[in-house]
């Protein structure tokens, strides 16, 4: 086809330059449609990824739904969260080991090069200095088998009592991290969809502009227009075509957010699948719901927090109550002069007791600890006043933004339906010259930020509509 327009378009310069200088304007026009011709049709057709599905099979088209349940399995932030989880039960299991029996083996091999020596007396009414006599065995080794047993601790009691707070917090990060997960690929997937939609609607203005134009060469030729009629839509298209190039630039961009978000292989490729219908199904929500502030994790968090603090007040509360433990050590002597006859006799022995540890005086540091922890619960009742400030702030602003963007949508809906009607009407008229060309221009242009005034309009109401669930606290942790 491009080899046959060629050859028109060489036939069409031989002929202009045979031709009087009256009749070259008209074919200088024949020769900028054929270029224009030739270069639209060059151009490979705009790339769309919710249409490759059907060139390559291999390539999986996933859903909203799929994006999200394939980012809370393999999304880097999500999985962290949950080794964050792992690693708090493995900590309360680590604080909470004093609690068992703590068994220690161990031992001493000593020789002496000189025996310790001692000043001694006679029994038998000797009057005189003390003599010097070495004591002890040249050879020992001593082994300890010693067991200890914690009856009660501060520490520990704090440690039990704070472990199962602990849990929570863990749990409710990762509950935290999946909501802000599912927003954010819910959002980042509306706004690719937009992109697309849009580069559909710009290629339909395309091909529909480029029929005006072969349709106003027709007319210029018959002499129904002007020169600049002809002029004016190509204008337009260009216009046309430079926008859906920098839509179809911005898909690149779009998915690879979309795949940070996921955590997908940034070398792989997945198509996006979506039914317009059903998703102008699930825009309704009910506007006269009441906020909960307990619904918001991040309320949950801060009641969790205070729960943590308060424990820790009454930790540095029962500091000065004094530690008790039990023990048992067991020993097992060897004892001889000569090395190669250490292991001939042995000599046990043990014991058991209790010991205890009474905090007397700490240098006021008791008090202090327990006047800074109330003051930090004092901070985190602030924090939660603060929150809830914020909780509803963010409840007032989604609202207003779903109310707003969905009495848009409906509007550039119904505009839509007209500029169409509009568009249609002034077509037929320009084509029996009834009207100017730009009343075209008018109707094209109000036809084309109508089609995208209602897409953007959609997305921008799906969008609100996860900010207000957000807001809400209705959108699950639990996928």
């Amino acid at each position: 086809m491009l080899q046959t327009i060629q050859l028109k378009t060489n036939n069409l310069v031989r002929r202009l330059q045979q031709t009087p200088a009256k009749n070259r304007c008209a074919i200088r026009l024949c020769f900028a449609f054929i270029f224009l011709a030739v270069s639209f049709c060059a151009n490979a057709q705009p790339y769309n990824p919710a249409d490759s599905a059907h060139a390559d099979p291999s390539i999986p088209s996933l859903t909203l739904e799929q994006c999200i349940s394939y980012a809370v399995q393999h999304q880097p932030g999500l999985n962290q969260s949950r080794i964050g989880l792992s690693i708090a039960k493995t900590t309360n299991a680590i604080n909470l080991s004093g609690w068992l029996p703590q068994v220690n083996l161990s031992g001493n091999l000593v020789h002496y090069n000189e025996l310790p020596s001692t000043l001694i007396t006679d029994s038998a009414g000797y009057v005189g200095p003390p003599r010097s006599q070495h004591t002890g065995v040249v050879n020992t080794f001593i082994p300890e088998l010693s067991a200890s047993q914690t009856i009660f601790n501060p520490q520990l009691l704090y440690a039990a009592r704070s472990a199962p707070l602990y849990i929570t917090q863990a749990k409710q990060i990762v509950d935290s991290a999946a909501i802000s997960l599912v927003s954010n690929v819910s959002k980042s997937f509306y706004n690719l969809l937009l992109t697309l939609e849009q580069i559909n609607i710009l290629k339909e203005d395309t091909a529909r502009l480029d029929r005006n134009v072969m349709d106003t060469y027709h007319q210029f030729v018959g002499g129904i227009v002007d020169e600049t009629d002809y002029d004016e839509a190509i204008i337009t298209l260009n216009n046309s075509k430079a926008q859906l190039k920098q839509q179809i630039e911005n898909v690149v961009p779009q998915y690879a957010q979309l795949k940070q978000f996921m955590g997908y292989p940034p070398d792989r490729e997945f198509n996006v699948d979506f039914d317009t219908t059903q998703m102008i199904q699930e825009i309704a929500f009910d506007t006269t719901e009441q906020l909960q502030y307990d619904k918001r994790i991040e309320y949950r968090q801060i009641q969790n927090t205070k729960k943590i603090q308060h424990a820790l007040t009454g930790y540095y509360g029962l500091a000065f109550l004094p530690t008790v433990g039990a023990v048992y050590n067991y020993f097992y002597e060897y004892e001889n002069n000569n090395s190669s006859d250490l292991f001939a006799n042995s000599y046990p022995y043990s014991y058991f007791g209790l010991t205890f540890n009474f905090p007397l005086f700490t240098g006021f540091s008791r008090i202090e600890n327990v006047h800074k922890a109330r003051l930090q619960e004092d901070v985190v009742n602030w924090a939660e006043v603060n929150l809830k400030s914020q909780i509803y702030l963010e409840y007032t602003t989604a609202l207003a933004n779903y109310k707003g963007n969905l009495y848009n949508w409906k509007l550039l809906q119904d505009n839509m339906v007209r500029a169409k009607n509009v568009y249609r009407i002034v077509s037929l008229q320009y084509k029996q010259g009834i009207v100017a060309y730009l009343n075209m221009i008018v109707a094209e242009s109000n036809l084309i930020s109508a089609e995208t005034g209602e897409v953007n309009a959609l997305f921008q109401l799906l969008s609100s509509k996860i900010d207000l669930q957000k807001a809400m606290g209705d959108i699950p942790s639990n996928y």
